[in-house]
């Protein structure tokens, strides 16, 4: 039986990373992107021109009811989803003084919100078959936090309160639910960050003396995904070169 992969915001950084470790491993893989993502079409395309064979459906992830039509054309074109990955993310940075309640609510119904509307629409199923593996995506400043992230923080911080507790209701059925926390990650986004900002603010952070690399994320992903990974729910694993240990 092939398994369903589903990964929120899979077109770029560690989301695609994870979508091509997925699909490496025999999984059918689901990606959502934004209805208003103009490149998400020719994302698809070159990925599947590589080979990958993925799927992509529209959705915002902030709204309850998107969230469940995507789910119900997934489930309609493909099959139900055995491993759902909440990667979805934005950030917002300011300090608190400068923040905006839109700025607030931008970072909290994309980061938090996101991860009750997609769950909400795969747990019932995944208990019902009594296998499932939901993996919230974090941050090393959901940990520790972050000058100028208080919305991205508290987001962050609250996916693994929902991860939690929703693994103690469902642990007795085959299902985990496990958060992972990444450090600095050679993205797009933080490899466009200046390399003096990046040599002398960033690099020092990290023990490893280095950024992370997406496919790093993608394989603790991918273990997460695993039945070798059954024993292993309510974690929150942090993956960030040794910067935040604790």
């Amino acid at each position: 039986m092939v398994r369903v992969a589903l990964i929120t915001g899979g077109m770029g950084g560690l989301g695609e990373a994870i979508c091509i470790k997925m699909a490496a491993l025999g999984y059918h893989v689901v990606t959502t992107y934004s209805p208003n993502n103009t490149k998400a079409h020719d994302w698809l395309q070159t990925m599947n021109n590589m080979g990958y064979g993925f799927k992509a459906y529209p959705c915002d992830v902030t709204d309850f009811d998107s969230a469940k039509a995507c789910i119900d054309a997934v489930t309609k074109d493909i099959g139900p989803v055995d491993v759902l990955v909440n990667n979805a993310g934005i950030t917002r940075d300011m300090t608190f003084k400068k923040m905006t309640k839109a700025d607030w609510d931008a970072v909290i119904h994309t980061n938090l919100d996101s991860v009750f509307n997609m769950t909400k629409q795969v747990i019932d199923g995944m208990v019902e078959r009594k296998w499932g593996r939901v993996i919230n995506v974090s941050s090393v400043n959901g940990q520790k936090g972050a000058f100028g992230q208080t919305n991205y923080s508290a987001a962050k911080a609250g996916m693994h309160g929902f991860t939690k507790a929703l693994a103690l209701e469902v642990a007795k059925n085959g299902v985990t639910v496990n958060t992972i926390s990444p450090g600095y990650i050679g993205t797009k986004m933080v490899t466009a960050i200046p390399q003096e900002i990046l040599d002398s603010k960033i690099l020092p952070q990290i023990p490893v003396s280095r950024l992370g690399k997406p496919e790093e994320i993608a394989g603790l992903v991918a273990y997460l995904a695993s039945d070798e990974a059954a024993f292993l729910t309510g974690a929150n694993i942090s993956i960030n070169g040794g910067q935040h240990m604790f």
